[in-house]
């Protein structure tokens, strides 16, 4: 796939803010030089991963997931199937097989709910991704979620008062657009990564579909485990879900081309 000469953006911080470095897809080396050193910022600053601010966090949702791992592994030995509330199939991959909390604490496979979950007033949903060949429980995180709610109800109002005119700011992949936050009223929208405890950007397609750009989060688990990924139709978000606890919710599939991650707009 070849991607057409068209405005890309990386992100960098001064003075707290964020600014964009726009230039030609085609210009790799720099692209590449000034990501690297973002990442490294990010990745000293993150405790790989996981910011200072976030560590017992972690530590709450790792014994989280434990526990319930342990109760999913135990209700399918015995029953024959995953204890997971039914979806539709066009429920997206990553709010999907939501685990029936309820169901394994009245059968005593949970001795209670953690906190974490939303179930006991916490911010997570626990759901399962593999469910054919390795069930795993894993993290939603209902803030992501939320906010990425609270912006998709602005761009739509947008596109309402506008006759189907989006407010988009400039083309970052192809198919895909930053959103002007003035016009859609969304300037106090800012969404913090799951994964690194940095502020990630908003994107949306030319339906005015709102998503998180999981770009950086993912160059920063590559660039963690060596830097060098082949270039091959493999979903890149694979790499968070390894990486961590939690699932890039609210996101595109990424493929590896011209040597960084690109999220793929919807057909």
């Amino acid at each position: 796939m070849v991607i057409p000469n068209t405005q890309d953006s990386l992100r960098r911080r001064k003075g707290g803010t964020v600014k964009y470095i726009t230039g030609s897809w085609h210009s790799q080396g720099r692209m590449i030089f000034l990501l690297s050193i973002f990442l490294s910022l990010a990745l000293t600053l993150s405790g790989c991963l996981y910011p200072e601010s976030g560590k017992s966090q972690a530590v709450n949702y790792r014994e989280s997931v434990k526990r319930i791992q342990s109760a999913v592994d135990d209700y399918q030995q015995e029953e024959g199937l995953l204890p997971i509330i039914n979806a539709g199939s066009e429920t997206p991959k990553y709010e999907k097989f939501r685990i029936d909390l309820d169901l394994l604490s009245k059968k005593g496979y949970l001795d209670d709910i953690p906190a974490t979950a939303f179930e006991k007033g916490g911010s997570a949903y626990f759901l399962i991704i593999n469910e054919e060949s390795n069930p795993e429980v894993k993290v939603m995180d209902l803030v992501t979620v939320q906010k990425v709610n609270d912006a998709q109800l602005q761009v739509t109002r947008y596109k309402s008062a506008h006759g189907g005119k989006l407010p988009a700011k400039e083309e970052l992949y192809p198919g895909l657009y930053s959103i002007d936050g003035k016009k859609a009223g969304i300037v106090s929208v800012q969404l913090t990564s799951v994964y690194s405890g940095q502020e990630i950007p908003l994107i949306m397609d030319k339906d005015g579909k709102v998503y998180v750009d999981y770009v950086f989060d993912i160059m920063a688990v590559i660039d963690k485990n060596g830097g060098v990924h082949e270039q091959d139709n493999k979903d890149l978000r694979l790499e968070l879900e390894q990486a961590s606890y939690f699932v890039p919710v609210k996101s595109l599939p990424y493929l590896w081309i011209n040597g960084q991650p690109v999220p793929q707009a919807p057909n």
